[in-house]
């Protein structure tokens, strides 16, 4: 009933478990590379795209491949495979492993990890990655497999809460919406220059080209989604939380303990130690004493049940596979998975006169159960996007079986344009995640590689316009240059003045200096004016006193008087008349 386990010899099952920042993933890298062939689900797309550049430096690209919904870069010797969970294939390999496997109790991808984490094996090693809180399923599920532990490298220690103005640099700021990071990062554009935007939605290269943004400290804040939780490394030394509580799919519910220490664990790498917080004091979004404790110990409830649905569901008929779907585990620590996307959208089909009368075979069984598969990236929800589904359906069971190519290549064109704000591109490039997942099936197009590598060029050409528009609207490159100048060495010389008295920090004008006076940009914002001024001060020292030796030393003919009575020296303005005919310093 739990699916036929792999026929395949496999060899012993370990279980490595603890918090983040224990080196897990890097174990099981090592640990496929040690091996002749290897295989390792995550559970992002970004996560296994990072993996994949780590094991290509390593192995050279003809020998790795990644594989997931979206993309598929599979070399005629690919040895090593970095997919999504959902992509693992089914093949042999000495070494598999499946990262962060206590998603198993996820409502909507669950089962996909307890399915793997129940039937994933490598010939010679396999390899299970999770959390703590994971054991009690591992000794359930698997009673032979080995347990180690994994302490964490490092200190993670709860820092209070702060505004949003006052949190350290290289602090990541994690929020639950795409509204609510747009709304975070703007802040911080205002108050301290910007900050890099990660997301789950993004694709590898926007978000590698954000963090890039972070690493090399053109901005020193990052404001992201949970999805920075699932293994993403990046320097972060301060986690502060904008809320505790998600939209999980179904509702609204405050963060489970371990849910938080997965995110506040990001902070702190290696062997540096990190710190975590709120950026509000009271209220339902500020940590408890009891949630500080278990994080900061390392501390959660341990699982009681993971989801399952069966991994090898009855393609002999609609209502046989339905039923395999929807069937109840044994007695035990297994639940029946709630009903994800996919099933929803192939009993809506089932209902449909047409795809009855089309669907007879096990073949056409097979075909519709894997468009249902398409992913809502689109978020749209059920009844868009099963008309989406039953549309591609529609061409996959008529005629040659193929979507058409001249209503793939109009759908794609409409997304092929980098015009509009950071939401409408974004809306784009999950559209077009759609377009390279049905691509990626090699038999629903009559040339799928040409509409892969087209797709591949759009997702390219919208993530570049994103993480543009990104940069454009949540940083400020010239209050980041001034920031970091301010707090530069008073020594250092990081302003030029231009012949005409224009003023630049890193090529960014500030304002003018003429003579000893210093105006503002006039068209600087007004939340910005106090740090021209600042930067102005600080450091047009030398420029004032090489201009004040100019003065002293000047001869009489030096100096004009302009119609007003103003005093001029070198075309500026160094003195005027006062009301009772003493001259007063301009």
């Amino acid at each position: 009933m739990l699916g036929a386990m792999t026929s395949r010899v496999s060899g012993a099952v370990t279980a490595v478990l603890g918090p983040t920042n224990t080196g897990k993933t890097h174990l099981a890298i090592e640990r496929m590379c040690a091996h002749s062939s290897g295989i390792i689900g995550f559970p992002l797309r970004l996560l296994a795209r990072e993996v994949y550049d780590r094991v290509v430096a390593l192995k050279g690209p003809d020998q790795v491949a990644l594989v997931t919904g979206e993309e598929k870069i599979v070399p005629r010797d690919a040895r090593w495979f970095l997919c999504t969970a959902e992509s693992m294939p089914d093949r042999d390999a000495a070494f598999v492993a499946l990262d962060e496997a206590q998603l198993g109790v996820d409502p909507e991808r669950g089962h996909v990890f307890t399915d793997r984490l129940l039937r994933a094996r490598g010939r010679e090693e396999t390899m299970i990655l999770g959390s703590e809180a994971l054991r009690p399923m591992i000794k359930a599920l698997i009673p032979d497999a080995e347990i180690v532990n994994r302490p964490r490298f490092s200190t993670l220690t709860y820092a209070g809460a702060k505004k949003i103005s006052r949190l350290p640099k290289r602090s990541a700021i994690v929020a639950f919406s795409a509204e609510e990071v747009y709304a975070v990062a703007e802040m911080l554009r205002r108050l301290r220059g910007g900050a890099a935007v990660v997301m789950g939605a993004l694709s590898p290269r926007t978000r590698n080209a954000q963090v890039a943004m972070f690493q090399a400290g053109e901005v020193d804040y990052l404001v992201a989604t949970d999805a920075i939780g699932m293994g993403l490394n990046m320097d972060v030394a301060h986690v502060a939380f904008a809320g505790l509580s998600k939209f999980d799919g179904r509702r609204q519910r405050r963060l489970t303990v371990a849910e938080m220490a997965q995110i506040a664990g990001r902070a702190g790498r290696h062997q540096r130690d990190g710190t975590f917080g709120g950026v509000v004091e009271e209220g339902p979004g500020a940590f408890l004493p009891e949630e500080v404790f278990a994080i900061e110990e390392h501390r959660f409830p341990r699982l009681d049940h993971l989801f399952w649905r069966e991994g090898v569901p009855d393609l002999s008929s609609i209502d046989a596979l339905i039923a395999s779907l929807e069937r109840r585990p044994p007695p035990g620590v297994l639940r029946a998975a709630p009903l994800a996307m996919d099933i929803q959208v192939f009993k809506r089909l089932a209902d449909e006169a047409w795809v009855r009368d089309r669907v007879r075979s096990k073949a056409m069984v097979a075909r519709l159960w894997a468009a249902c598969g398409i992913p809502d990236f689109r978020k749209v929800g059920l009844d868009p996007h099963a008309r989406f589904v039953s549309r591609v359906f529609g061409y996959l069971s008529e005629g040659s079986g193929h979507v058409p190519h001249q209503w793939f290549a109009d759908e794609i064109a409409r997304l092929d344009t980098m015009a509009g704000d950071v939401e409408t591109l974004a809306s784009r490039l999950a559209a077009i995640r759609s377009w390279a997942y049905i691509a990626q099936r090699a038999d629903w197009l009559l040339d799928p590689g040409h509409w892969a590598g087209r797709t591949r060029e759009i997702e390219e050409r919208l993530s570049d316009g994103l993480h543009a528009s990104l940069t454009q609207r949540f940083v400020d490159k010239r209050t980041t240059a001034l920031i970091r100048q301010i707090g530069a060495d008073a020594g250092a010389l990081p302003v030029t003045v231009g012949p005409e008295g224009e003023v630049l920090v890193e090529d960014h004008p500030i304002g003018r200096l003429e003579g000893f006076r210093f105006t503002v940009e006039p068209g600087a914002r007004a939340a910005d004016k106090r740090l021209l001024l600042a930067a102005a001060e600080k450091r047009l020292g030398h420029e004032r006193a090489r201009r004040a030796e100019g003065l002293m030393a000047a001869e009489p003919r030096a100096f004009t008087l302009s119609d007003d009575g103003t005093v001029l020296w070198e075309g500026h303005g160094v003195a005027r008349p006062a009301r009772q005919g003493r001259a007063h310093g301009a």
